[in-house]
């Protein structure tokens, strides 16, 4: 096994908060989603406009869980990052958090139909999986899209996240999952971002905080277990 290792300094303060229990060994396969975040062109083709290498790296250990998860008897769900010229609730962000250049040439990037806004091809996607287009880094704010309502009629408990980019949208969609009471395992070595610093703060503070951190070997053994 290739288990998460936690700095040294922070594994005192991880054992008296969290104790021995590990949601991945208590999660049930027929209430377990593997929910890939934003596996899209606009992330892992070279030259696109978010490009983010270390993303593509990742997409063996994604496809990996993705099959260990469904042959358990679970569901896989995509999501895609993608901008909606009639939604206005998060117009600020595209006025405010980029410069007009940046704004202009993302709205276009991940505009309706749009090339960068697909699923990357190397990625395994089954006819039966959920793929959802959501507006915002988190899948579970109010008024992104209906993951959240999908994922409580068909009884899912347990979230695995996995994709890009981990210190934005899987991050955020970990806060917000764990904050709606879902089980949630973060995949260490199947999340990939811009460097390696954002990664590794990332995967702390989801350790400390809001998910069981996992690698993607751990995880694909519990559900072929």
């Amino acid at each position: 096994m290739q288990r998460y290792q936690l700095e040294p300094e922070f594994e005192p303060r991880h054992a008296w908060t969290r104790g021995e229990f590990h949601l991945l060994e208590a999660a049930d396969p027929a209430t377990t989603a593997h929910l890939v975040i934003d596996m899209q062109n606009g992330f892992l083709r070279e030259g696109a406009l978010l490009e983010t290498p270390p993303a593509r790296a990742v997409v063996p250990q994604i496809n990996a869980i993705s099959q260990a998860v469904r042959g358990a008897g679970g569901m896989v769900a995509f999501t895609r990052f993608a901008y909606d010229p009639n939604e206005r609730a998060w117009d600020a962000f595209y006025r405010n958090f980029l410069n007009p250049d940046r704004s202009a040439r993302q709205r276009e990037a991940f505009g309706p139909e749009a090339h960068d806004l697909q699923l990357w091809d190397g990625l395994d996607v089954a006819a039966e999986d959920l793929v959802v287009d959501k507006t915002r880094f988190s899948a579970f704010i109010m008024g992104t899209c209906d993951l959240h309502e999908i994922l409580q009629e068909r009884g899912i408990r347990t979230l695995i996240i996995s994709g890009t980019m981990t210190n934005c949208c899987c991050d955020s969609t970990a806060r917000d999952a764990m904050q709606y009471g879902y089980d949630v395992v973060f995949a260490a070595d199947a999340t990939g971002t811009v460097s390696e610093i954002e990664q590794q703060s990332t995967l702390l503070n989801m350790a400390l905080l809001f998910a069981e951190v996992a690698t993607a070997e751990d995880i694909v053994a519990a559900f072929q277990g």
